[in-house]
């Protein structure tokens, strides 16, 4: 039987409570921000009492379905003022949803904001204990302790330094297969949130559960056997292909070929060091020095894609996991920076910091562009990085985002929607996403609908990525089948199958069909992803953001951006149409 568990910080409570029914065929990101818009103020302060942070496996996460072990993480967020839905691939979300956890909801605040807390999950229910000897340590060092403690079967969640500091780009920390502390839920600063609550970390031990139980374990298995083919055999996700081969930095050299790969603080579309940064450079190198470093590496049990990776020292021992493309390029091409061995470094930084490589990145190419380093200048970003570990007052600052720094420093060209970085494609090269960067309900975000695959890798269709026409349509479908995408626990990168095998979609659904006891269809797919949607966006009005807020920033309306020479040409008019529904 499925529960919510309700975490009152004020005073140390907890509470089971029956699952309502109107939240009996959500999960995920559907379920978190349903549970957002229905009790967080939309005008509360993001890291005062009264917003929540809810924690929630996918449909079938827990289940046998193939790269199925998301979990999503919903507040209120303290970077954009909006609502916020983050998630990560980790063992943690598995073991949740076989306890029958629909959901955590963490709410209130302690007395003492010097106490910290650990959350204790189990078959027996929940349980908050102190954990001040966990105040101040990196995230690893925090996983690290509670696994001598609780043993290495359970799944921890953890903030860093930079979520107990309440930093507005703290992110939420979930340890992967072998227990690094490298799996982020990293996107919006919902580690602060959880900071103030005064959570530290949550351990997850689900030993002696039986498991999921299906409604329909035969519609559930063949759900899943078409969902494994599809995924099996696209050019993408098969083993051997794109991802499994050179992880998601295979985009390195596709996007800088396409002059979509924002460079120098987004004041160029292309990279002269981008071929010593990208998914066969990493692959080169994993395979030249050996030892601890593999490509083809999983975030959690059941992942068949496999597009993590270790990356080694030169000596062979391990220095970072993982080496991904959106990393590669905030901490790399955006600051000019074409060292693998910088960027891993920066990377792990983040890691045991607490904080998003995205937001880190398009920070630091704000602070360098501000007089605060060099363009390319690796030793001078690891110390900026270092300020913010250190929580100094310009690391204070770095650690509030980009708008933050830009404003601190006097920056113009600052790439941000209501207040997030954009990630590693330009929207002057690709408009399509420079649609979904505006109109999503969650700042600028790749993920929310990712209209890459059309326009630059030709999965789901074809389009001219230079070109308007059609593309807040496009970017409108994307964002509904995302938001679907979102709720089950699939991964994100399952898209790129089920976008060009009808039978892969078909699978998806059936296997939630097989969890739910539903009848949906994948004409249902659209609807219900565009429900998650209107929910969202609806929390946002009530919080005062408006379609004037769905804007590029100004500074791509004017310049022009090699080597294609284009601006942002899209009207108002069609950012606004994507609402239009």
């Amino acid at each position: 039987m499925s529960k919510i568990i309700r975490v009152n910080m004020s005073n140390l409570t907890v509470k089971e409570e029956a699952v309502p029914e109107k939240y009996n065929l959500l999960g995920g990101r559907g379920l978190t921000s349903q549970i957002v818009y229905d009790e967080v103020p939309p005008l509360c302060h993001p890291i005062g009492p009264n917003n929540k942070l809810v924690i929630a496996p996918g449909i079938v996460t827990g289940t046998a379905a193939p790269s199925s072990g998301r979990v999503s993480v919903g507040g209120k967020s303290p970077l954009t003022n909006t609502i916020k839905e983050s998630n990560a691939g980790t063992k943690t979300s598995q073991f949740l949803a076989r306890l029958g956890i629909k959901a955590i909801i963490i709410e209130g605040q302690p007395k003492d904001k010097n106490k910290k807390y650990l959350l204790k999950v189990n078959k027996t229910g929940l349980e908050i204990v102190p954990a001040d000897e966990l105040s101040g340590l990196v995230t690893s060092a925090t996983v690290n302790k509670l696994l001598e403690k609780h043993g290495d079967k359970v799944g921890v969640m953890c903030i860093g330094p930079a979520g107990e500091w309440l930093m507005a780009n703290a992110g939420v920390c979930f340890n992967d297969t072998e227990n690094r502390a490298t799996r982020y839920s990293g996107r919006g600063g919902l580690g602060a949130v959880l900071g103030s609550k005064g959570v530290k970390a949550m351990v997850v031990d689900a030993a002696d559960t039986s498991g999921i139980k299906l409604a329909d374990e035969a519609i559930f298995r063949e759900g899943q056997k078409k969902l494994v083919e599809a995924l099996r055999t696209h050019w993408v996700t098969k083993p051997g292909g794109a991802l499994n081969s050179y992880g998601t930095a295979v985009l390195v050299n596709v996007l800088n070929e396409a002059g979509g790969f924002p460079t120098r603080n987004f004041s160029s579309g292309r990279f002269e060091g981008a071929a010593k940064i990208s998914g066969e450079a990493i692959a080169e190198m994993v395979k030249i020095r050996g030892g601890k470093g593999t490509m083809g590496h999983s975030c959690h049990p059941g992942c068949i894609i496999r597009c993590s990776n270790v990356y080694p020292n030169p000596d062979g021992s391990e220095m970072v996991s993982v080496q991904e493309y959106e990393s590669v390029w905030g901490l790399g091409a955006n600051c000019g920076i074409d060292n693998l061995d910088v960027t891993g470094e920066l990377i792990k930084l983040c890691n045991e910091i607490g904080l998003d490589t995205i937001e880190a990145g398009v920070t630091l190419g704000v602070a360098m562009e501000g007089g605060l380093a060099n363009f390319g200048d690796g030793k001078k970003a690891i110390e900026l990085m270092q300020e913010i570990g250190k929580g100094s007052p310009l690391g204070r600052i770095l650690g509030q985002g980009a708008s933050f720094t830009a404003k601190a420093l006097g920056v113009a060209r600052c790439p941000t929607v209501k207040d997030q970085g954009m990630p590693a494609y330009e929207p002057r090269a690709v408009k399509g996403i420079g649609i979904t960067y505006c109109t999503t309900p969650m700042g600028a975000d790749h993920t929310a609908g990712y209209t890459i695959a059309p326009e630059i890798l030709s999965v789901g269709g074809k389009a001219d990525p230079l070109s308007v026409e059609g593309k807040a349509d496009t970017s409108r479908g994307l964002q509904a089948a995302t938001a679907f995408l979102d709720s089950t626990g699939y991964c994100l990168f399952t898209a790129f199958a089920i976008l060009d095998i009808p039978s892969g979609l078909e699978g998806m659904v059936e296997t939630c069909n097989g969890v739910l006891d539903t009848k949906w269809t994948v004409n249902d797919v659209g609807r219900i992803g565009l429900e998650t949607m209107r929910t969202e966006r609806n929390f946002n009005e009530a919080a005062g953001f408006s379609k004037l807020n769905d804007r590029i920033p100004e500074f791509m309306k004017y310049e022009p951006l090699p080597p294609h020479n284009h601006v942002f040409d899209v009207p108002d008019s069609v950012l606004d149409n994507v609402w239009e529904f």
